[in-house]
């Protein structure tokens, strides 16, 4: 009988010993966090320029080799009202033609940038990164006496945040 009553004193008291300490106290709860503000990079720059320079912003240049005439596969880049298009000018003897230069906004002031390509009368256009590295965007080059110009790589900016 002390067995019996001692199991019936157990199960009686037992839930209530339960409840008791899974409530919530002000020690097992957690802190609110403050919320956090996300600069988005669009923000930071302006969309667009108070002064559009007139010189190109980089250039490269290459004299053909064309003995009878002063002629050059040349490729220059221009700044536009839109802070982050370019206007790219290119010239291949008395082949002219452009393009557009899209940068994409990672919340610094963009700086286009034109290399030497590996081949003959090529160059590579691109820009620089926060980092300073160079982020090739753009080959121009001649082929078969015909000025092209080709995409080497594509970048965007996606800006995500978590709604509470």
């Amino acid at each position: 009988m002390f067995k019996h009553s001692l199991w019936v004193y157990a199960i009686s008291f037992f839930p209530g010993i339960v409840i008791s300490c899974s409530g919530d106290s002000a020690k097992n709860k957690k802190k609110e966090q403050p919320k956090t503000i996300v600069a988005k990079p669009y923000d930071t720059i302006p969309r667009y320029r108070a002064l559009v320079k007139k010189e190109p912003v980089d250039s490269y240049q290459e004299k053909t080799e064309n003995p009878l005439n002063d002629w050059y596969f040349r490729v220059r880049i221009y700044e536009t009202p839109n802070t982050f298009h370019y206007l790219l000018k290119l010239e291949y003897e008395e082949i002219r033609g452009q393009d557009t230069l899209r940068i994409p906004n990672f919340g610094i002031p963009p700086r286009p940038v034109i290399k030497k390509g590996k081949e003959k009368y090529s160059c590579i256009i691109g820009f620089l990164d926060k980092n300073n590295e160079f982020r090739e965007y753009k080959k121009v080059f001649v082929k078969n006496n015909t000025l092209k110009v080709t995409t080497i790589k594509q970048y965007s900016v996606a800006t995500y945040w978590k709604e509470k």
